[in-house]
């Protein structure tokens, strides 16, 4: 298990993407040692100045650069704690306890393997740094994206830095209409690898996918989590090996692990 690290992050960037989300671009200073971070894993960000949010908040790392010292955070407003974190000014700082939980497997035979990564709203955040990670291991990911329509699809350019993109939307307004398991790209190529995230009905469909055509699949649970090291257990989900922390023995999971009745 990776070392886990208290440490303050300097704001470098903060990128509006849509009306609900924006990317946090922070950085480490040159003084502390940069975590070792694996695709997958997460990290909890302290939020100042809002007397409503006592805890911290789980955010997925989005984007490592080594050389930059910089992590990246994709964040999705959905209450007044990740409304103040994308408030967030250059050069301002945040807390972060971090890397969080267990990351994806990396594929040991990389030659032979054809891996796709399946995700959905903000679910896509981990798949990007999965990405670059995959490519650097000398495989040729095959991204495939769903939103309900064109405006809700995150950071296409940089998944497009990494491997082919392919998109589904709900309402036809780019790519396939409908949902990821629907599209084209399952039928006309033999993957061998799936990795997904995003919301729960999709990755249960995602999973019967992989179950039906004998692929290897993992995907990264987004249960409600508080203290992020497995202590306060609300983020439970029951699983073939008993009741299992998704902060502490997740978020990834592989499909045979669950009682999806898949």
């Amino acid at each position: 298990m990776n070392k886990k690290y208290i440490i303050d992050l300097s704001v470098v960037e903060n990128v509006s993407i849509n009306s609900n989300y924006v990317l946090l671009k922070t950085t480490l200073s040159d003084s502390q040692p940069f975590p070792e971070i694996k695709s997958g894993q997460f990290a909890e960000l302290k939020v100042e100045n809002s007397p409503a949010t006592y805890l911290r908040r789980p955010i997925s790392i989005n984007y490592v650069d080594v050389e930059k010292k910089e992590i990246w955070f994709l964040i999705h407003l959905v209450g007044e704690g990740t409304r103040k974190l994308a408030l967030l000014k250059p050069k301002e700082t945040i807390n972060a306890v971090l890397p969080l939980g267990n990351g994806f497997t990396i594929p040991a035979n990389k030659e032979a393997i054809s891996p796709i990564l399946i995700g959905g709203g903000v679910g896509v955040a981990p798949l990007l740094n999965l990405g670059k990670e995959l490519k650097e291991h000398g495989m040729k990911p095959t991204f495939l994206l769903g939103a309900r329509s064109k405006k809700d699809l995150l950071l296409l350019d940089m998944f497009a830095l990494f491997g082919d993109v392919y998109v589904t939307t709900e309402d036809g307004s780019l790519g396939e209409k409908g949902f990821v398991t629907q599209h084209s790209i399952l039928d006309k190529v033999k993957f061998d690898q799936v990795y997904c995230c995003g919301p729960k009905p999709m990755m249960v469909s995602v999973a019967k996918y992989a179950q039906a055509n004998h692929i290897a699949c993992e995907v990264s649970l987004e249960n409600k989590m508080a203290c992020g090291v497995g202590a306060c257990l609300c983020c439970v989900e029951n699983t073939h090996e008993g009741h299992l922390c998704v902060c502490k023995d997740g978020p990834v999971f592989k499909i045979e692990q669950l009682l999806w009745q898949i």
